[in-house]
């Protein structure tokens, strides 16, 4: 493998071979996070581990994508025909299958910096192996493992006769850790980077486009391009879509959005687009649900209720479908600019998209460009469309067709020709969205394929380094074009605790057990402090389970901290908005127990008293003594009745069936998990007598219309009990 020049390959045994010649036996393997790995490769050499101890190889990865398992044999039954729809074709990691049997042999290791929420509860071997670590530091901490391999999935794209690659969904920490290894090269270290080419992976621009010498190895054969992995939608539950909804009111117009993967942020997204596209409705609902009554004052104070008229841009780590749709909606309509001037200019509005003498003006009296421009201004200027294309420059002169036009814009003459002949009409290069990743359902990669290559590349997909931080590096833009760009921040991620101090839990358990991992969580926390306008967001559902089994996710103290309580900012529940930031520890506490759970409030107000932490004769309001998941039904009942806050309202992979069963089977468990209600539903379970018609559809879904055990009649009366619960039957 030439340093210069890759090595093309049509197998990955092949490449496996030539990477333990080069590198040797003991092998340090980095893959990306997520949907970026190029799994035949990734199974090529961890079988070849299998078969020879002698080979010590280390896997360094995050989020090991699995197809969807159900825990009972209910939920199994339910989920197989899905998922052999929507999974035939996709290509396993077989060290995860392994992982899973507990058969990972004694040379192997796996470690992850990042799970999905709750896949390694109770998986020894993946607790002990967790790096804990911020993704801005991946890349170092994968280095400082002594990784010499790496390997991720691209696309490639012939564009004016040559051939590019794309990093595509994985640019944020290959970028980085593949230039970090070549400096190792340099010093004489043996490594090894591989892309694996795979065509269904849309081409995406921005820093994840490269050339082919950026590898050592590149497998590329049809037989490889096997399907993406898919991440099924989740179901946005009311106290999901009233998170959202809070969250879509501090949302300010010309400013900046990161969000992240699952349900509470597709209810985000649906609440700026209610708030954009049918803005009467997303008014009346926040005036019917005294929403504006209690929190107006910090609703008009950081966001607002209007439509988008400028829009917003992205600057975000992950790339959700989400996007798409604000997009298409016309919420996220605001461009940024790799020029820390021109963006300023555009940010204090004394120039605009439209180009106009103005605007060359504007230019010279910043100092962007000189009064007599350089090749570099003439650069400059046709490459964001301020003079049009066509044009040529050299000795002082612009050349337009037959015409040399002296560079003087000190000259009124020299300056009108220029602007009557040379004058571009709308800026170029805008960009909407700055990425690190992206996952999501099948349709989301389709539509990324299918959008224009104009539209495409207004998504700019970079390193972590570069979004999810404000300071700069030797690779990316300034820390001043970042502050530029992002404008009236807003960093909206999940968590899954918090505490009356204002400290945030996220990503593990007081016992030490990993839920998910720290992610960029912390970064974007970080970076919503450092910039002048930005804000942290922190969505947090107010309880977890139901009946008696609830429990209240604002609780007073807990032995595990994501986010320490320094550094806390808002926090949203289903029942509203605490603004943190800035306050003591007394107002701290007044703001979080007026979005808990009505249920919890009182036992967390005496606690916080007997700590001394705030007045002995204080009061929680009562306009917030009604938290209840009921009061939270009622008032939507009506909008959903109207077609409005529908489970999935940006789609699903679910036949009508299923989304009937999921939401029967989901009842029952949820009723089966409380002591005396478990009892009393098998008891009327058991009682059940033959089959209702109605039910026949829904029971061959499942292949229990004709049960033949015990136990497949005893799950067929729980699922016809199920279903009649819910009035499907």
């Amino acid at each position: 493998m030439a340093s210069n020049e890759p090595v093309y390959y049509q197998d990955a045994e092949k490449c496996v071979e030539d990477v333990i010649r080069k590198v040797g036996k003991k092998i340090v393997f980095g893959l990306p996070l997520g949907l970026g790995k190029p799994n035949q490769l990734a199974n090529a050499l961890y079988r070849r581990a299998k078969q020879d101890p002698d080979i010590e190889l280390t896997i360094c990865t995050a989020l090991s994508l699995e197809r969807p398992k159900g825990a009972s044999d209910l939920e199994q039954r339910f989920l197989g025909p899905f998922v052999e729809r929507m999974f035939s074709g996709y290509v396993d990691l077989e060290y995860m299958v392994d992982l899973r049997k507990k058969q990972l042999p004694d040379n192997v290791k796996l470690l992850e910096f990042y799970a999905k929420a709750g896949a390694y509860i109770n998986v020894e071997d993946a607790q002990r192996n967790y790096i804990s670590s911020n993704y801005t530091h991946a890349w170092r901490d994968t280095l400082a493992r002594g990784v010499n391999v790496v390997a991720q999935m691209v696309s490639k794209k012939e564009i004016d006769g040559r051939t590019y690659y794309s990093m595509s969904c994985n640019p944020e920490v290959a970028l980085d850790i593949g230039d970090a290894m070549r400096e190792q090269e340099k010093q004489g270290k043996k490594i090894a980077i591989i892309a694996q080419v795979n065509q269904n992976l849309p081409f995406m621009y921005g820093d994840a486009m490269v050339e082919a010498d950026t590898y050592h190895g590149i497998i590329d054969t049809p037989d490889y391009y096997t399907r993406l992995f898919g991440a099924p939608k989740m179901s946005i539950t009311t106290p999901d879509y009233m998170i959202g909804l809070y969250a879509s009111t501090l949302i300010k117009d010309g400013g900046t959005l990161q969000i992240g993967i699952g349900s509470l942020g597709d209810a985000l997204c649906y609440g700026l687009i209610l708030r954009n596209k049918h803005n009467a409705e997303y008014k009346r609902f926040l005036q019917d649900t005294g929403i504006r009554e209690k929190f107006g004052d910090v609703i008009d104070r950081i966001g607002g209720v209007e439509p988008f008229e400028e829009g917003i841009t992205g600057s975000t780590e992950m790339l959700v479908d989400g996007y798409l749709q604000l997009i298409s909606n016309g919420v996220v309509k605001r461009n940024t600019y790799q020029n820390a001037p021109l963006q300023r200019l555009l940010n204090e509005g004394k120039i605009t998209e439209t180009i106009t003498p103005q605007t060359l003006e504007c230019l010279v009296e910043a100092g962007a460009v000189n009064s007599c421009l350089t090749e570099a201004d003439f650069k400059f200027l046709t490459e964001f469309g301020i003079l049009e294309e066509g044009l040529s420059f050299s000795d002082g002169y612009i050349r337009c067709g037959e015409l040399r036009i002296k560079a003087d814009l000190n000259d009124p003459a020299n300056m009108d020709l220029i602007v009557s002949r040379c004058l571009g009409k709308q800026l170029k290069k805008g960009i909407l969205i700055h990425g690190g990743f992206f996952l999501g359902p099948e349709r989301f990669y389709n539509e990324l394929r299918e959008m224009s290559e104009e539209d495409r590349q207004k998504i700019f997909m970079t390193s972590v380094l570069n979004v999810n931080q404000l300071y700069a590096n030797n690779r990316y833009i300034s820390e001043e074009l970042k502050s530029l760009q992002r404008r009236y921040g807003r960093f909206v991620n999940a968590c899954l605790m918090v505490t009356l101090s204002g400290a945030v839990v996220s990503d593990g358990l007081e016992n030490g057990q990993v839920v998910s991992g720290v992610g960029g969580q912390y970064n974007f926390v970080a970076q919503a402090h450092a910039l002048p306008d930005a804000r942290s967001i922190l969505m947090c559902k107010g309880i977890r389970g139901t009946g008696k089994n609830a429990a209240s996710n604002i609780v007073f103290n807990y032995g595990h901290t994501t986010i320490p309580r320094h550094l806390r900012d808002f926090v949203i529940t289903e029942y509203g908005i605490a603004d943190l930031r800035g306050k003591t520890d007394g107002e701290v506490i007044a703001q979080l127990l007026n979005i808990t759970d009505s249920r919890f409030q009182e036992g967390l107000l005496q606690k916080a008293k007997g700590a001394g932490k705030i007045e002995k004769d204080y009061v929680i309001p009562d306009r917030f003594r009604n938290n209840l998941p009921q009061r939270l039904e009622d008032e939507i009942a009506e909008y959903k009745e109207k077609g409005l806050f529908q489970p999935f309202p940006f789609g699903t992979d679910f036949t009508q069936d299923e989304l009937i069963i999921g939401k029967a089977l989901k009842g029952l468990k949820a009723q089966m998990s409380e002591g005396l209600s478990k009892v009393s539903s098998l008891g009327r379970a058991i009682a059940i007598r033959g089959v209702p018609e109605s039910a026949r559809p829904y029971l061959e879904r499942l292949q229990l219309d004709n049960p033949q055990s015990a136990k497949e009649k005893m799950m067929q009366k729980l699922v016809i009990y199920a279903l009649s619960m819910q009035g499907s039957i």
